[in-house]
């Protein structure tokens, strides 16, 4: 804040004193997770310069088409692209167009669906709207077999959910090009009508143009990720601590947005993202990772099934380099990189069950750590790793299982220059001096890699290997 200079001093302390409270206020839950050091992404300098590459390689995209069909869609620019984050605990990022305004379009779809059912719950939502993935596209004049339409994520269950929210908004410019663009919308209406698909009493032409206002909302990358992030947050705001929606309501949300949030697409996305997420027109996905963080990508060329050309290679992107795919924590599966597991207590915390089992012979222990993709080359302090631990305490069956089963280097160098080979010779272990001589002898050290081509270097070296753990 720029005071005047002629304020006397005490209003400038005082005034000053506010700004600061004001500040803080403003910035409590990010504070105070900082305090704490308890960041769901510790090393978060580090995530974003990944997402930076990631948002530069897909940039470099062309392909797709402006949606027009919706004329003040078709005035942004094909070349617009933005991603912004925004995690569980308020840190932020963004790149790109992240500050330019674009309608949400279809990505409403999953915010007012939770908004209807935190106001009237699951049940009575459920008897107007259904749950399944319709295999039919987003505006079909089509119900499912008890009249109702399929889901919320398709127009017509959209339309129906909007006759069950009390808001009301007002986007003029977008809301009339898209109304005058509508007639699909008012014949899913009329046939919504006709079908007594509405709550006893509703203006069906009210609500359409309550239904075109919503989605005609205009919002920026950066403030849609803060809804993302609300959604992956259990429907508390990550930025005031606020609560904004029900459990319930977050729980079904994110149901429906993995099966049916990305049109003809959701089936695909699903198995390859593993990801809720929810596509617009506009250009925008809504992405959601659950208990970590929600993104906003947006680029208006869309694919011929309506989405995001940039906006889908992202998300393909990142759950490729890092572990965010719904299924890819399962047991002894491949190892990627983990972003919320690379702070340091959880580090030390591993490096001191790696070189304690390493440390009492425990076989059983290394092999569940190597199973689970646990670095079995991690150091300590020192630079000692498990192989130095299990060598200098002549465990002969821990330094044969580091070597033939982990394929670990047989010649790390502590601090001091030591390597297994010095420690075992140090203390006498003749049967492991043999052993290790044998590797020494006939080891070539691989080239350095990458962060990411260490996590591909990784998941090979777990799936070639996984055999000979289970048989060691």
């Amino acid at each position: 804040t720029v005071f005047p200079s002629d304020l006397p001093h005490w209003i400038r302390q005082i005034s000053e004193a506010l700004s600061v409270c004001l500040c803080v206020q403003s910035n409590i839950v990010l504070l105070t997770q900082a305090f704490r050091k308890k960041f769901v992404i510790p090393d978060f300098m580090s995530f974003a310069a990944h997402i930076d590459k990631l948002y530069d390689k897909a940039k470099n995209m062309s392909g797709g088409q402006v949606a027009d069909y919706i004329p003040q869609l078709a005035k942004f620019s094909p070349d617009l692209w933005a991603v912004s984050l925004c995690t569980v605990d308020g840190q932020r990022h963004t790149v790109g167009d992240t500050k330019v305004p674009f309608c949400l379009q279809s990505c409403v779809k999953p915010l007012k669906y939770a908004i209807a059912v935190h106001d009237h719950g699951t049940e009575y939502v459920h008897r107007f709207i259904g749950k399944e993935p319709s295999g039919l596209r987003f505006n079909k004049l089509f119900l499912d077999e008890d009249d109702k339409p399929h889901n919320p994520m398709v127009n017509a269950g959209a339309i129906v959910c909007t006759s069950l929210i009390k808001v009301s908004v007002h986007q003029v410019s977008v809301f009339q090009s898209e109304r005058e663009s509508g007639d699909r919308n008012f014949a899913i209406g009329y046939y919504l009508k006709e079908k007594k698909c509405f709550p006893e009493g509703t203006d069906m032409t009210s609500i359409l143009d309550f239904y075109f206002q919503l989605c005609s909302i205009e919002v920026t990358c950066e403030s849609a990720s803060v809804m993302a992030a609300t959604l992956a947050n259990g429907g508390f705001c990550p930025i005031t601590g606020e609560r904004v929606l029900s459990p319930e309501s977050v729980r079904n949300t994110l149901s429906l947005m993995h099966s049916c949030g990305m049109y003809d697409f959701s089936g695909q996305f699903a198995f390859h993202v593993g990801l809720p997420a929810k596509s617009g027109v506009a250009g925008g996905i809504l992405l959601v990772v659950p208990n970590v963080m929600g993104i906003m990508c947006w680029s208006p060329p869309l694919d011929k099934l309506g989405n995001s050309v940039r906006g889908i290679q992202f998300c393909q992107d990142l759950v490729s380099l890092f572990n965010f795919h719904n299924y890819d924590n399962l047991r002894h599966f491949a190892k990627k990189l983990d972003p919320r597991r690379e702070g340091g207590d959880q580090r030390v915390k591993s490096v001191i069950n790696l070189l304690f089992a390493a440390y009492t012979g425990d076989v059983s222990a290394l092999r569940r750590f190597a199973l689970s993709a646990v670095d079995m080359e991690q150091r300590d302090y020192d630079s000692r790793t498990a192989l130095h631990v299990a060598a200098a305490e002549g465990h002969v069956d821990v330094v044969r299982f580091l070597l033939e089963a982990c394929k670990v280097n047989p010649i790390p160098k502590d601090r001091w220059g030591n390597t297994p080979l010095d420690e075992a010779t140090h203390f006498g272990h003749h049967e492991v001096v043999t052993l290790l001589q044998e590797y020494h002898n006939k080891y070539s050290p691989a080239e350095k890699h990458s962060p990411s081509e260490k996590a591909t270097a990784d998941k090979d070296h777990a799936a070639n290997n996984l055999d000979s753990m289970l048989e060691t």
